[in-house]
């Protein structure tokens, strides 16, 4: 036999054995070289891939290639029936590629592997050529933030947030996917993931979910309280969680979690809508151990804004696209005990239909469809919880502007310190931390509608830009001089009496009457008895639904209670008792249990501060006072324990020394 017909690996080790000059170029080499068979089988290594992985000698010959790269014969092609593969040279080899490595101790190694096949006449061998990369990777992470990566991160933040103001609903998954992937690869990052935080915010499950090719992926579904309980902990506290190693995590649970999952260094930012965790946005690399700026975490906190406003828009749409199909499959399906109470739905010719059998939600639906076509300024008063969004949104949905999608801004929730920037957007630089420009919502809401909910809470300070908006359909950016044209149409909502706190002065006059132009008041629920019926089977197919449980009748006994209970909290009230109920049930038939009704609930005074003064009053008075816990004031409104204090601190509701026990 000639010598081209011997193995590859005899060949090497006699040219090594016969040869000096070969022997020292083989094993002075810097780069490790190793031969092995088709099926993978080492057959010859050097002294460096002994190093690098840390064995000795001969110990890796026979050995599986991958027991040192797992992803090896996958990269190389061996194994297949054509092992030089589609993507291999004219030469037999292919472009080097950093791969994760495992050292005999078990740690990780990133190596550069570059390849060659040669048919030796005795079958294809393999030469792989391989270095460590590990400090490299470290060193061009340094230097990929020196040069400026985050401020190519901000130019992708900023077209993400212009391709998400009009991306359809249908659309929005694959939109997010691809931009996880967009943002991970920028950072030089191996994972993104977007978790989706339960109803009562006590976990969080993977949603979308990006790995690169080489690792393993997480699934969807998996648990953040399962595996790493503390991170979870901190981001329901609304605070960012950032690590570099997670050796350095105080919980041994959420260290072996992040180990099971390959994560070396890792951040996590909250979605939160009103104070509460909606969702969670995580980063994590798994190559190397990588330092989180102040410059990059910010960024990401606002690439997870746009995620969430993003969902839960198409939440939104998609709730309004079921709730017709939900009133029509109720008419044919709900049992004929049901049926001499079902009503039949008047609404809107829009996607969201409003229940509307009572005369005063009629009237409502009356003003809506003589002001919905035209660009008038409408203000919808109303108490909290009685569906003003909704009524905007068939505002909006029945106007000529319906093919863009409304903005909505609660005045209330932005900080005084942002709303000005957020309203009418900043120029880079306006102030410290503004790194990018940023449109505002009035820019967003070009040729569309601003639903701007909670006017009332707006400062006086945004108060005075917002007249001259509405004058003369104008915004600048804050730090900028440059007027920018809008045209927007305005939907203005509160729960407050505008016009007594014109009187106190912490409202403009000039501001009221240009939001007064057509001012429409929602009734409140117990207004609108007979909309309660259909409203109820409502939220009971959607409670049923979401909780997979199937309800086909409601009792009498029920119903009636329904009707006869006062509603402090109104339709959001309504929605909450319905969906407990749903969880507690025990078969298809729906049995509520409601407090007392609450007589006299009608104030003396038509103000609505007056009015809710003598609600919340009366609630607290049926509780004993117990604004916390199960059966509280808090829940029986429907919103939340520091909401209600917050409530009582403004309308002067104070609690006598023997009821501080709440």
């Amino acid at each position: 036999m000639s010598d081209f017909g011997r193995p590859l690996a005899e060949l090497i080790a006699m040219l090594v054995a016969e040869n000096p000059l070969f022997r020292l170029a083989v094993e002075s080499s810097p780069t490790g070289i190793l031969v092995c068979d088709h099926a993978g089988s080492i057959t010859f290594v050097n002294q460096q891939i002994n190093s690098i992985f840390g064995h000795e000698g001969n110990a890796l010959l026979g050995r599986s290639v991958e027991d040192l790269v797992p992803s090896a014969l996958r990269f190389m092609g061996a194994g297949t029936q054509d092992p030089v593969g589609a993507t291999a040279d004219s030469k037999g080899g292919r472009a080097s590629r950093d791969l994760p490595g495992r050292r005999k101790d078990g740690s990780e190694v990133m190596v550069e592997v570059g390849w060659t096949v040669l048919d030796t006449g005795t079958g294809k061998q393999f030469v792989a050529f391989m270095a460590d990369v590990s400090n490299r990777l470290i060193r061009h992470g340094r230097l990929a933030h020196e040069a400026g990566e985050p401020k190519s991160l901000e130019r992708l933040v900023a077209d993400l947030a212009a391709r998400f103001v009009a991306v359809e609903p249908g659309q929005v998954d694959q939109v997010i996917n691809n931009s996880l992937r967009e943002i991970a690869e920028m950072l030089d990052l191996d994972r993104s993931t977007w978790w989706h935080v339960s109803e009562d915010a006590s976990d969080a499950v993977v949603m979308y979910s990006w790995t690169r090719d080489e690792y393993r992926g997480m699934q969807l579904g998996d648990s953040a309280r399962t595996h790493v309980p503390w991170v979870l902990s901190r981001l329901q506290r609304g605070e960012i969680v950032s690590f570099t190693n997670p050796d350095n995590l105080p919980s041994a649970a959420d260290r072996e979690g992040l180990r099971r999952f390959g994560t070396k260094s890792g951040v996590a930012v909250p979605f939160l809508n009103k104070g509460k965790l909606e969702a969670v946005l995580k980063f994590s690399a798994l190559r190397r151990q990588c330092e989180w700026t102040p410059e990059v975490i910010e960024l990401l906190r606002l690439v997870a804004a746009v995620f969430g406003q993003a969902l839960m828009r198409k939440e939104s749409e998609e709730r309004l696209q079921s709730a017709l199909a939900e009133v029509h499959r109720l008419r044919s399906e709900m049992a004929s005990e049901c049926a001499q109470w079902r009503p039949d739905v008047k609404g809107l010719a829009v996607t969201r239909q409003i229940v509307a059998e009572s005369p005063a939600a009629k009237r409502v639906l009356e003003q809506i469809e003589s002001v919905a076509p035209t660009t008038a300024t409408v203000l919808l008063l109303g108490e909290t919880g009685s569906g003003k969004e909704v009524f905007a949104q068939a505002i909006h949905r029945a106007s000529g502007r319906h093919a863009r999608p409304m903005i909505t801004v609660n005045c209330g929730a932005l900080p005084p310190t942002l709303i000005e920037s957020e309203l009418f957007g900043r120029e880079r630089g306006a102030f410290t931390g503004a790194l990018a420009r940023q449109i505002g919502r009035f820019e967003m809401a070009h040729d569309s509608t601003i639903f701007l909910d909670e006017i009332g809470e707006l400062p006086l300070e945004a108060q005075v830009k917002l007249l001259r908006v509405i004058q003369e359909r104008v915004v600048e950016r804050l730090g900028g001089g440059q007027p920018v044209k809008v045209n927007v149409r305005i939907i203005a909502a509160t729960n407050r009496d505008l016009q007594r706190a014109v009187e106190e002065h912490t409202f403009r006059e000039d501001l009221f009457y240009r939001l007064n132009v057509f001012p429409v008041t929602v009734p409140p629920l117990r207004e609108r008895i007979e909309d309660i019926p259909a409203l109820v089977w409502t939220f009971i197919e959607e409670a049923g639904t979401a909780f997979g449980k199937p309800i086909d009748s409601l009792s009498a006994d029920s119903l009636a209670a329904l009707k006869r209970y006062s509603w402090p909290g109104n339709v959001r009230e309504l929605r909450n008792v319905i969906e407990r109920a749903v969880i507690l049930a025990r078969g298809p038939r729906l049995a509520i249990n409601l407090p007392s009704p609450i007589e006299g609930v009608v104030s003396k005074s038509v103000r609505l501060d007056d009015v809710e003064t003598e609600q919340i009053k009366r609630v607290l008075e049926s509780v004993g006072w117990r604004v916390r816990g199960a059966g509280g004031a808090a829940e029986l409104l429907g919103i939340k324990p520091n909401t209600l204090d917050s409530r009582m601190a403004k309308l002067g509701i104070r609690r006598q020394p023997r009821q501080l026990a709440s």
